[in-house]
């Protein structure tokens, strides 16, 4: 086993690491099936609510926000309980469980899909369920990536992770949305079938050994710490919430269902394009990164990477055409990019071990918090303005938050590097 204590000073290449590799092969599986369900789970929330239950656009705009917030409130309760238990116990075996919860959901949800007994009800009771499985796979999988390189390799393995995810939401959606035209249940099998041999991958990585929480700390105490440490770090902290409140404001994928349908008139086969996207900008960023690592300036490019992301949101918004639409997405997509490789980085670079787990599970309050919180806020404006006044004043407010954050948080501008702040010196 390798682990981040590696004293290794000679860089390794992460894909020459056997466990590393069977780890992109679970990362990637997991994300291709979560993101197809995902997709799928949208496109049904507005379609039934559209043609079951006769609702108008505003309405269905309305009960994709809810589900949005279904999704995240399990998620955001849970995650100080997953954050401690990626850090109290074998991270491998936590990631593997979690996986497999998530496969019984799509199973659930194909046998619905093709009995025609979906409804709206069941719909957000298995949302609420994906949400308990996810709080625990983000924190235990992104705490295990770093005890299968040496530190030296960590930036590198970061960017290779993050090709495993933006190419697994590139294809994920992409070909749940013509599965679905096929079929409409197949998506689901194909979901359970990804997640079981992601649970397989893990494991035949070899036992992790789980970190030792140091102290003698309340479990409860010991929890909160994760928020204490990105407290205390205010690049940190900036980077975090930056990318939390302008994903928030400016998050467009719950009105792409609308745009799909009653829009741009494409249907599911054009969802999974537009879902599919932002993760083709972003997963060529993340190759770039690959090859020429991000080493200067970093604060000042993550701030003018995220005002691009939000003001392409409101290009977006008006947009009438769908080649035009996905053009912007992959931009949109690839500004993204920049603000998750740096806050990954730094997470990652400068945690110790044994608070990984914690300091992931912040930050994946944070990236649910924008997306699915940003998928309420969507629907709720929507169900007000209408789907593109949600979009356009959405993309214009996270510009604004950009500038705001610059000047509360001088030390995002003023970055160079990686390098640890003098701070936590």
């Amino acid at each position: 086993m390798i682990t981040t204590d590696s004293s290794s000073a000679k860089p390794v290449h992460p894909l020459s690491i056997g466990d590393y590799r069977l780890f992109l092969v679970a990362r990637f599986s997991a994300v291709f099936a979560t993101m197809a369900m995902i997709v799928i789970i949208g496109w049904q929330v507005y379609d039934v609510a559209r043609s079951d239950y006769g609702m108008t656009p505003k309405e269905a705009s309305f009960q994709l926000g809810l589900i949005g917030a279904a999704q995240f409130i399990p998620l955001f309760l849970l995650a100080p309980v997953a954050g401690w238990v990626a850090d109290r116990f074998e991270r491998r075996t936590v990631a593997r469980f979690a996986n497999s919860i998530d496969m019984l959901i799509a199973l659930a949800l194909g046998w619905m899909t093709y009995s025609g007994t979906l409804t709206l009800p069941a719909l957000f009771a298995v949302a609420v369920a994906h949400g308990v499985a996810r709080s625990f796979v983000g924190p235990s999988m992104s705490a295990l990536a770093p005890n299968l390189v040496p530190p030296a390799s960590l930036p590198q393995a970061i960017a290779l992770s993050s090709i495993a995810w933006q190419s697994a939401s590139v294809i994920g959606p992409a070909v749940a949305g013509f599965l679905y035209a096929a079929h409409p249940a197949s998506p689901y099998w194909m979901s359970a079938g990804l997640l079981g041999l992601g649970s397989l991958a893990l494991s035949f990585i070899k036992p992790v050994r789980a970190p030792s929480i140091k102290g003698t700390a309340h479990p409860l105490q010991q929890m909160v710490d994760g928020l204490r440490y990105v407290r205390r770090r205010r690049f940190l902290l900036g980077a975090i919430t930056l990318d939390l409140f302008a994903v928030l404001l400016a998050g467009a994928t719950a009105m792409l269902p609308v745009y799909a349908r009653d829009i741009l008139h494409v249907g599911p086969e054009g969802l999974g394009q537009m879902r599919a996207a932002p993760a083709i900008g972003a997963a060529l960023v993340a190759l770039f990164f690959v090859w020429r690592p991000l080493k200067t300036e970093v604060g000042l490019k993550m701030l003018l990477a995220v005002g691009a992301f939000g003001a392409i949101t409101a290009a977006f918004g008006f947009s009438k055409s769908l080649t035009l639409s996905l053009a912007l997405l992959v931009a949109m997509g690839a500004a993204d990019m920049f603000s998750v490789y740096v806050r990954s980085s730094l997470i990652q670079l400068h945690t110790p071990d044994e608070m990984r787990g914690r300091v992931s599970s912040v930050g994946q309050i944070a990236i649910s918090a924008s997306n699915e919180l940003g998928e309420t806020r969507a629907g709720f404006m929507a169900a007000l303005l209408g789907p593109v006044g949600a979009v356009v004043w959405g993309g214009a407010a996270a510009v604004v938050v950009t500038g705001l954050w610059a000047y509360i948080f001088p030390e995002l501008r003023q970055a160079k590097n990686f390098d640890p702040p003098k701070e936590i010196n």
